[in-house]
């Protein structure tokens, strides 16, 4: 019994990890698409042909880095969950 428990505790972490990426994933693609806007230095209230233009060629793969490095880990707890489910008795 302690050993079942054991796993659903550490289950229900694993999902809560995963969760938790997965927000922050979001978070970083809201984060690139503001950052796209910026970058055509296009807002509601600029008239077309603006030559206001914000350039922020740096920011974009750093978040994309980001994203990558958090799919990895994603995955890797995706990987444990099932590792864990297949194990013995289902978490």
């Amino acid at each position: 019994m302690a050993e079942t428990d054991s796993r659903r505790l550490i289950a229900a972490d694993l999902r809560a990890l995963i969760m938790r990426i997965e927000s922050s994933m979001r978070l970083i693609d809201a984060a690139m698409m503001n950052a796209d806007t910026l970058e055509t230095g296009l807002t509601c209230s600029d008239p077309a042909g603006s030559t206001d233009v914000f350039v922020l060629d740096d920011v974009t793969p750093r978040y994309a880095t980001a994203s990558a490095a958090l799919n990895v880990c994603r995955a890797g707890l995706g990987h444990a969950l099932q590792s864990l489910s297949e194990s013995g008795n289902p978490a």
